[in-house]
This record gives structure tokens, C-alpha cells and sequence, in this order.
């Protein structure tokens, strides 16, 4: 079963152009627009190499509809405070979400190891130090493995409190951050099913904020061959008018998807797949705002957060 049902959202064809054109245009109406910043509570956890990954949590209003667990991954050399103005954006929209300052950044620079304690700095930290963040694997059972990278990490630490897999998980990363979170989802996919039911293909959505191609050497590439990310996964790749990546994401993931794509680019008309009859029937799309901004200050956008809460609103359908 595709993780990604079909909206039946019934409307004539020239209702449906409009809607398209009001639901991803440059400017919307904006339910989610940042507010002023109000903090998350902090958790401590600690991944498999021990380090301890401060990790702050935005619950939603207890009134609020519940809309997705978000995972949001801030950029290099940045922090749960700079990607907490979309954080709590989609709060308000009615996400649960989680930032954590990945190891190196913010308040996550400890690292206890081999009797002694080390101080990380992302500034003296090679290639394999970063594909740790995103990585989580080692034996069959997803809940012992042996490697458990920032991202499983907070994974984890969301399944316990919920005492089971996150309800629509929805993974948002930023700059280098939308690398590592494409990565991490893939290897989300790529956990075996037990006879009791899946341990992975949790996330339903991803949402890559000025995704970059490559970031201090980790790449894109091997993502990119994922079933996952080719084909299952809703994505949504946002960009200002400086981000090459996102668009050269987009055309290769474009080519997977040639029947369920929509694109908008700034100060265009938006073009679609001939085959996209309703919006939900969509499940690639891209955003190209007009601004220079990009990164966690992209994100910090009051259209960005409005724009991702519609995508998540027309592809989180659920499957009951």
C-alpha cells in the first residue's frame, strides 16, 4: 500500500485551475503565519555514540486538529532557534514538532566516548561525523540498532512517548539540513518487515527547504536511488530564486514522476503534469518563492509555513 492516498476532492476542470492557482500561489492566506516565537520543552537524549542531542518539543494546542509529527532539521551551523519560527508555525497549524540541535550546533556538543568526554564543533568535523546524523542501522530490530544516528535518535525518543510509530510523520529539513533528512528518509524505507507488521516506511511526507545537492561532502546521490524518495514519498522542495539545487532536484525527481507533478516557479504561471486532475493527485511539487533568502531564513518565511501546511494538508490523507 502507497503510503500517499489520492484526495477525491470533486471539482470541473476550470474549478480546479483555479484552486490550483489559489492553493500554491505566491501569496496565501496565512492560518500558520509565524508568530512570535514561543520555546519548545528541551529533552536530552543520547544517540548510539554517545552523544547528547538537546531536543526541543512544540505540542500543538489541545483544540488544534491534528495534522502531522513533524521532524524538522535545521541547516549547518544553525539551531533549534533559528528553524523555530517555522517550528512553531507548525505548531499552531496543528504539528507536533521536534528540532533538535544536531551534534555540533547549539547545545549539543558533548559527546561521551571511550571513558572520556569529547567536545564537538561542526567546524572540525569530516564526512563521516555528518553521515552519522542521518543514519540508523545495525541488526533486524529497528528499536536495537546498533547505529543510532541524531535523526533515529529523535525518531526513537517520538515512538516511546507515543508508545508507537509517529501518527503522519513528516520530515522537513533545511539547507544541508533537507540533505540529511532525505538521507535519513531513505534509510526510514529501508528497514525490513517483521512478521508483525513494518518497523520502517514511517514517513509520509518530505519537505526539503533549499536542499542542498551536497553539503560538506555528503551527498544526494544514493538517496536519490531510493525507491522511497524516487516513487512512495510525497515531496515537496521549496526554494528561493537563488537555489539552483531545488530546481535541479526537482527536474531529477520529475522524471520519476512524470504523471504526479506541479510546479510553480516565481513570477510564473504554474505548469503541472497533463495527468494532475485534482490537487491531491499530485505528490512532487515545487515552490519557488521570490526572495534571495535561503536556508533556515527561508524558512523562517511567513509563505513558506503557509505553503508547507497545504502540502501537508492535501497529501497527509488518511488511509482508514
Amino acid at each position: 500500500m502507497r503510503p500517499v492516498r489520492r484526495a477525491d476532492i470533486p471539482s470541473p476542470r476550470p474549478a480546479l485551475l483555479g484552486a490550483l492557482a489559489c492553493l500554491l500561489a505566491a501569496r496565501l492566506a496565512a492560518p500558520c503565519a509565524v508568530q512570535a516565537a514561543a520555546e519548545g520543552k528541551r529533552f536530552d537524549l543520547e544517540t548510539s555514540d554517545g552523544v547528547t542531542l538537546a531536543t526541543w518539543l512544540y505540542e500543538p494546542p489541545e483544540d488544534a486538529t491534528p495534522l502531522a509529527t513533524v521532524m524538522l532539521v535545521h541547516d549547518f551551523e544553525g539551531s533549534h532557534r533559528t528553524a523555530e519560527p517555522l517550528a512553531v508555525a507548525l505548531r499552531d497549524a496543528g504539528c507536533l514538532v521536534a528540532v533538535p540541535d544536531l551534534r555540533g550546533h547549539g547545545a549539543s556538543t558533548d559527546r561521551a566516548q571511550a571513558g572520556r568526554d569529547d567536545k564537538l564543533d561542526i567546524r572540525q568535523m569530516r564526512k563521516a561525523d555528518l553521515e552519522v546524523i542521518a543514519a540508523g542501522a545495525g541488526g533486524r530490530l529497528r528499536e536495537q540498532s546498533a547505529v543510532r544516528g541524531d535523526l533515529e535518535t529523535v525518531h526513537a525518543f517520538l515512538a516511546s512517548r507515543a508508545g508507537s510509530a509517529p501518527d503522519r510523520l513528516v520530515v522537513v529539513g533545511c539547507g544541508a539540513g533537507a540533505t540529511l533528512a532525505t538521507l535519513w528518509t531513505a534509510a526510514d524505507w529501508a528497514w525490513p518487515p517483521l512478521a508483525s507488521g513494518p518497523q520502517g516506511q514511517q514517513v509520509r511526507a518530505l519537505v526539503l527547504v533549499s536542499p542542498s545537492w551536497a553539503a560538506k561532502g555528503v551527498s544526494l546521490q544514493a538517496a536519490l536511488a531510493s525507491e522511497a524518495i524516487k516513487h512512495e514519498v510525497a515531496v515537496m522542495v521549496l526554494g528561493g530564486t537563488s537555489d539552483r539545487d531545488a530546481i535541479r532536484l526537482f527536474e531529477q525527481l520529475k522524471r520519476q514522476r512524470p504523471k504526479e507533478w506541479f510546479d510553480q516557479r516565481a513570477g510564473a504561471e504554474f505548469t503541472k503534469a497533463k495527468d494532475v486532475e485534482k490537487p491531491g493527485e499530485a505528490t512532487l511539487f515545487l515552490m519557488q518563492l521570490d526572495t534571495p533568502l535561503t536556508g533556515d531564513k527561508l524558512a523562517a518565511e511567513a509563505d513558506t509555513a503557509a505553503r508547507i501546511k497545504t502540502f501537508l494538508s492535501l497529501v497527509l490523507t488518511a488511509d482508514d
